[in-house]
């Protein structure tokens, strides 16, 4: 199990590598994070409390074979870290499987309580979540300060398999099903190119309360089928909408794009997208001014 520990560690590392621009110092410091880590117990709080839509306590137990912990500081903006629209996608993947055996464990330590537990009811976030405002999971175990070495896949003894969060990575993600699974291979679909009508939008200036709505066009340039894995936002103030059937050589999709501030803002969101095309995942920008 050590090796294999070892194997899947590693194989995070170079994926995080794939799809972020490192320099040399910033490869070095990723690395030492995984060493850090690695075989790593995490020690939970005695008092922990869950609740739903932070009203109803409930008992969560943790015992299982597999857990995924997300833990999510007081740091920049919760809804954009958190995810919540994607982690329910998830959740429902996985409870699924009849062979389901995988807790999810969510500990946030918000800046701003009620504002966090709006976003939970906005979002109808009813699973289980451990609103940490002593953040006594990080003080039990000093996480490190970059967000994206936040997220953790552990083993029934609470020992780290894999580090990285599967909601901003479809890569990671499908590593983690990997290994929750144990199943050894990935499927791979051929290459194609894509072209952009354009990569930038600018919403202007408009009413904070207004929601906004505006499209990107993509483009299949390539010789066979383009399949669009998952379009990540880096806010959860900004949703997307696309057709998932592949998308036809010559042929062209639409991605629309949902905008609603949650306050007035000068802003400037990016759109990932993940897809069988040469050089991806590509980043687009939304950028605005909600007053």
């Amino acid at each position: 199990m050590k090796n294999m520990t070892k194997f899947y560690i590693f194989i995070i590392f170079l994926f995080t590598l794939m799809f972020l621009s490192c320099s040399n110092n910033q490869r070095d410091s990723i690395l030492s994070v995984f060493k850090e880590w690695e075989q790593r117990e995490i020690k939970f709080p005695s008092n922990s409390i869950f609740t739903k839509l932070a009203c109803d306590t409930v008992k969560m137990d943790i015992q299982s074979e597999f857990k995924i912990l997300t833990y999510i500081d007081s740091v920049g903006c919760t809804s954009c870290k958190l995810q919540m629209p994607l982690w329910k996608e998830f959740i429902f993947e996985t409870d699924s499987n009849p062979n389901n055996n995988v807790v999810f464990v969510f500990y946030i330590c918000p800046k701003d309580k009620k504002g966090f537990e709006y976003i939970l009811k906005r979002d109808r976030f009813d699973y289980p979540v451990c609103i940490d405002e002593l953040d006594s999971l990080n003080i039990l175990n000093q996480f490190s300060s970059d967000s994206r070495f936040h997220t953790f896949l552990l083993d029934k003894n609470n020992k780290v398999l894999a580090i990285g969060n599967p909601m901003h990575n479809p890569k990671i993600k499908e590593l983690y099903l990997k290994i929750i699974s144990g199943k050894d291979s990935f499927g791979k679909l051929p290459l194609t190119t894509i072209s952009f009508l354009k990569n930038k939008i600018d919403l202007g200036i408009f009413s904070w309360l207004e929601k906004m709505e505006t499209e990107i066009v993509i483009s299949n340039t390539g010789k066979v089928p383009l399949v669009l894995n998952d379009v990540n936002t880096s806010c959860g103030c900004m949703t997307v909408e696309y057709d998932k059937k592949p998308v036809r050589p010559g042929q062209s999709t639409s991605l629309k794009i949902f905008y609603k501030a949650e306050r007035p803002e000068r802003f400037d969101k990016t759109l990932s997208i993940y897809c069988n095309a040469e050089n991806a995942p590509f980043q687009l920008h939304v950028s605005g001014n909600a007053k």
